[in-house]
């Protein structure tokens, strides 16, 4: 599946926030804050669904970025609400990939897209570790299906 030409049809839009203290010096959001709204997508969209708990690093919530990418569109050069479009490319045993666009609220318009891979880490062992079933479930729910 193209990032770039995946419409809100796919996965799930979270509403983020763009703050004018985020725009840079020629009024265009700073380009590191963009992962910083993906980020924030995620843990909105997990937190939402019980995951998470009081300090945020419960089972599995628990897990770390492996690989991060990102291609910018176009600028965001505004404050006001946006969404983050998200959805999930491939489910493994202990890892997951996700894409992701940073679009207008109502998903029409993409400022920048790319993929997020993560590891669910055992909280002692800092290996990984399966995601549990709940996980699994929840993951279905905005999973891109596999052309075979």
């Amino acid at each position: 599946m193209s990032a770039a030409a995946s419409p809100a049809a796919v996965g799930t839009l979270v509403p983020v926030e763009v703050h004018f203290d985020e725009l840079d010096a020629m009024g265009v959001l700073h380009n590191g804050r963009y992962q910083l709204l993906v980020e924030r997508a995620w843990a909105t969209f997990w937190y939402r669904r019980g995951f998470g708990g009081a300090d945020g690093l419960e089972n599995d919530a628990f897990n770390v970025v492996k690989a991060f990418t990102i291609t910018y569109d176009t600028p965001v050069s505004a404050p006001g609400t946006y969404a983050v479009n998200l959805w999930i490319d491939r489910l493994g045993s202990t890892s997951a990939t996700a894409g992701y666009r940073v679009c207008s609220a109502d998903g029409e318009t993409t400022y920048a897209h790319g993929t997020r891979t993560v590891i669910r880490l055992d909280r002692t062992t800092f290996l990984p570790t399966p995601w549990s079933d709940r996980a699994r479930g929840v993951a279905r729910e905005i999973m891109v299906p596999r052309e075979d």
